[in-house]
């Protein structure tokens, strides 16, 4: 099984937004083969909780407005270190850059192809790292995957 048509379009929507708000390293993995609870993730990331914040609710508005479609749980928002948006088919996790190495969920969902995404996203690629470094934050996971 694939992520379905509508959830690459609501996924490049996001991505799109998050990007259009100045978000890092945004990427897009297909989760359908490995989750029965959704198609794919969005993760993208920001140097501060007030950044993250904008990125989440532009994502918002841009797929309410866009495409009609509201988040079923929306949860993280009052700390902004790490928020995520329920869509069902599709989950958009926006991390500050310090907890975006820390965890490291690209390392989980490795094995998954990423999805397209619109040049503006790609091009956001790299940032978080150097921000983490830059304020030495050091990645938490270990060598076999699992976190410190």
């Amino acid at each position: 099984m694939t992520a379905t048509d509508r959830s690459i379009e609501l996924i490049k929507a996001a991505a799109q937004a998050a990007a259009d708000k100045l978000a890092h390293d945004i990427i897009a993995y297909d989760v359908s083969d490995v989750l029965s609870i959704t198609d794919a993730f969005l993760i993208a990331s920001a140097p501060n909780d007030r950044q993250v914040k904008a990125i989440i609710d532009e994502i918002e508005d841009r797929l309410r407005d866009e495409l009609d479609v509201k988040p079923v749980r929306r949860e993280g928002e009052r700390e902004g270190r790490w928020v995520l948006l329920d869509y069902v088919d599709i989950v958009v996790h926006v991390q500050h850059a310090e907890e975006r190495v820390f965890y490291a969920l690209e390392r989980l969902w490795k094995d998954c192809p990423e999805l397209p995404l619109p040049d503006d996203a790609l091009a956001t690629r790299g940032k978080a790292a150097e921000h983490a470094a830059a304020h030495g934050v050091e990645d938490g996971a270990t060598q076999d995957g699992a976190f410190s």
